[in-house]
């Protein structure tokens, strides 16, 4: 999770493709019984269990919607 760190000062572009990653991969998740596919260790979302995706996409929903006001 070290590198969502910063996600904070993220720009409205790369919190957008976060969003839609994460969507991807809850829906991943649903569609094969809970294990989802094998992310590559370089990609953003490797290790992070379905719970840890839903969270994180709550959190990066509230801050686009920060952003916009």
């Amino acid at each position: 999770m070290s590198k969502l760190a910063d996600i904070e000062t993220w720009k409205p572009k790369r919190l957008r493709t976060l969003r839609n990653n994460l969507n991807n991969r809850i829906s991943n998740f649903e569609s094969s019984d809970g294990k989802g596919k094998e992310l590559q260790k370089s990609h953003i979302l490797f290790g992070l269990s379905e719970q840890e995706c839903r969270e994180l996409l709550k959190q990066v929903q509230k801050l686009i919607k920060e952003q916009k006001s």
